[in-house]
């Protein structure tokens, strides 16, 4: 499998393929918004340096620390604090991991099981680090005759290995990787809780007894985004949820917060790249 040197390029060559791709970056790429996507993402830091913001959970970014997120989970990578930062991004679409399943060994798992003490990242020990870069290896290596067998054999190892390691993550170790500035913190889980309910800067500020313009510094200081567009990809997140699992396009709108159908269907198409009403015909067929 060719390597890739853009995730935007990764992500793109999964949904055209609808299988997956691996992009390895060495040098910064202009760091994406709060952000979702239609394919489950595995990100495996090799320099560590920086800080992921999921939905509304901070993690300290580490050499071999592998994150797992799903493609309703909104996310954004912050707080650079080096020039080079090389890591190894696989974009992998959801129908691909369905239709290698069994029976009895579902490859979705570390997906699609999210309980409320769940942690995406996990701190890979030597050994699994190199385990994981071993089957990277085998995928980008394939090449000649039975090349697609050999790729798709060494990726099916792969999220065996991670739907492991990520199953037996113990919940003490997750709560203990997270890194929390305390009044941010506080302000995501408030707007999480209320996310479907209307939400301006100067509910959040009556609410905290801060002023707008301290809550949008130090937001933006600890997320990377703002207040708002943060609202908004959680928003999308929901509704994208929502439309998968066959509710109209209206029960969409009406569930995920949006006060405007307007707003909604040009957030949700922005975001996502087609409109709410095909991305529910899609997810249908």
């Amino acid at each position: 499998m060719k390597e890739l040197f853009s995730c935007r390029q990764a992500i793109k060559n999964c949904a055209a393929t609808q299988t997956f791709a691996i992009a390895h970056l060495y040098k910064e790429e202009q760091t994406m918004d709060m952000h979702i996507h239609d394919c489950y993402e595995i990100y495996y830091s090799i320099s560590g340096g920086r800080q992921f913001l999921i939905d509304n959970r901070f993690y300290a970014i580490e050499p071999g620390d592998l994150f797992i997120i799903n493609q309703y989970e909104s996310h954004k990578i912050t707080q650079v604090d080096r020039a080079v930062h090389e890591r190894i991004v696989l974009s992998i679409h959801p129908e691909y991991t369905k239709r290698l399943s069994s029976p009895e060994t579902d490859l979705d798992a570390c997906f699609t099981s999210r309980p409320g003490n769940f942690c995406h990242k996990l701190s890979l020990n030597r050994e699994q680090q190199n385990r994981f870069l071993y089957y990277i290896n085998k995928i980008t290596d394939a090449e000649g005759y039975g090349q697609d067998i050999l790729e798709q054999t060494a990726f099916i190892e792969l999220l065996v290995l991670v739907t492991r390691l990520t199953l037996s993550n113990r919940p003490s170790d997750a709560g203990a990787t997270c890194i929390y500035n305390q009044q941010v913190d506080d302000i995501l889980r408030y707007i999480n809780r209320n996310i479907t309910s209307p939400l301006t800067i100067g509910q959040l500020a009556g609410e905290f007894y801060l002023s707008e313009s301290y809550i949008c510094r130090i937001f933006k200081a600890a997320t990377g985004t703002t207040v708002g567009k943060y609202i908004t990809a959680r928003r999308i997140s929901i509704a994208k949820a929502l439309l998968s699992d066959g509710g109209s396009v209206m029960e969409a709108f009406e569930k995920s917060g949006f006060t405007d159908y307007s707003s909604f269907f040009k957030s949700f198409t922005k975001a996502v790249g087609i409109s709410p009403k095909k991305y529910a015909q899609c997810s249908v067929s």
